[in-house]
């Protein structure tokens, strides 16, 4: 799978002529290419080019007297090639801040709907404008409403603005975003799979936590999140899976969905891990009635401490416990008798 959108770097000084000869001419021979020119001023001693394909692709070029970026959701010029990759973090503010603004716009003019969620679309942008993915990243909101059942694209979306308003998982956008992937179908399995750690993460921001993603254990393998209380000195690893409604898979129902997908986590990259971290298990892809049976059973996970939940986009969060959970979590989940 093709990685979200990164700079490419160029330590070499670009004219005019060269800049015409070794990228837009291949792309126009190649794709056909206009040379469009920047929709914004990125400021300083920065010259831009913005060159729009045929097909709807889009690539920016920035280039000072020594030298140079490209970002592109296109074919690279072979002039380009081997040039080494840089995250929006890594470049020059006035780059990633010029980069941004070109992109946002040529999305929203493109996907108008998601200019009602600046917090979603800045976020996902990487994947948004992809070269493989930007068609199923912004389907799965647009037409799947986030992996949520029974739920319109506009309040799903809203709840997932919400997530990222709160500016927790900021710091680790390049990583969490490509989690939603660049592949060129919509895989709603993997993609719902994504958003239960948005989901993970609110509810834990909620509960007065701070987070860090993608911890990596002695094992080799990495636990979701890193759930820290200063004050009380808590420090809580946490990893999150979830089930797929009972519709789409082999279990007999959604008890039996919750019990499997839960045991394959624990069976798996729990067991190699050795105990001590938390099973989140985000049942927010069964609609009312398996929810309800799995609420009403409130079966055991075989993981022990864990907590099983099913989010709705307007914010209630109902679940239960099993298990000493070492996480106070009554101001983001209702818990169930």
């Amino acid at each position: 799978m093709a990685r979200p959108l990164r700079f490419r770097y160029s330590p070499q000084r670009w004219s005019d002529q060269r800049v015409r000869q070794e990228i837009f001419n291949p792309l126009n021979g190649n794709i056909g290419a206009r040379d469009a020119g920047p929709w914004y001023a990125i400021g300083g001693s920065w010259n831009t080019h913005r060159f729009e394909m045929a097909n709807g692709d889009v690539a920016l070029f920035a280039r000072s007297d020594d030298d140079a970026y490209w970002m592109g959701n296109t074919e690279t010029p072979s002039s380009l090639w081997r040039t080494d990759k840089f995250a929006w973090e890594d470049v020059p503010y006035q780059v990633a801040r010029w980069a941004q603004r070109e992109l946002l716009a040529t999305l929203h003019e493109r996907e108008p709907w998601l200019a009602d969620y600046p917090y979603l679309s800045w976020f996902f942008l990487p994947v948004f404008m992809s070269k493989d993915g930007r068609k199923s990243t912004r389907a799965f909101f647009r037409e799947h409403a986030a992996g949520f059942p029974d739920a319109g694209r506009r309040e799903a979306t809203r709840f997932i603005e919400e997530i990222l308003e709160t500016g927790a998982l900021d710091p680790y956008r390049d990583v969490m975003a490509g989690k939603l992937g660049t592949s060129p179908h919509v895989d709603q399995v993997r993609m719902s799979a994504a958003m239960a750690e948005f989901i993970a993460a609110k509810i834990l921001v909620d509960a007065g936590y701070e987070i860090t993603p993608e911890i990596e254990v002695t094992t080799g393998h990495s636990l979701d999140y890193r759930a820290e209380d200063t004050a009380t000195g808590t420090n809580v690893l946490v990893e999150v899976t979830r089930p797929q409604p009972p519709a789409n898979r082999a279990a007999a129902g959604p008890v039996a969905a919750v019990r499997d997908t839960a045991e394959t986590k624990t069976s798996g990259q729990l067991a190699n891990h050795g105990g001590g971290a938390t099973l989140f298990v985000d049942c927010s892809s069964f609609p009312d009635d398996a929810w309800a049976a799995v609420r009403g059973e409130q079966p055991d996970v075989r993981h022990r401490p864990a907590v099983v939940y099913r989010a709705r986009p307007d914010g209630r969060v109902e679940g239960y416990q099993k298990g000493s959970v070492p996480l106070d979590l009554e101001d983001a989940i209702s818990f169930v008798d």
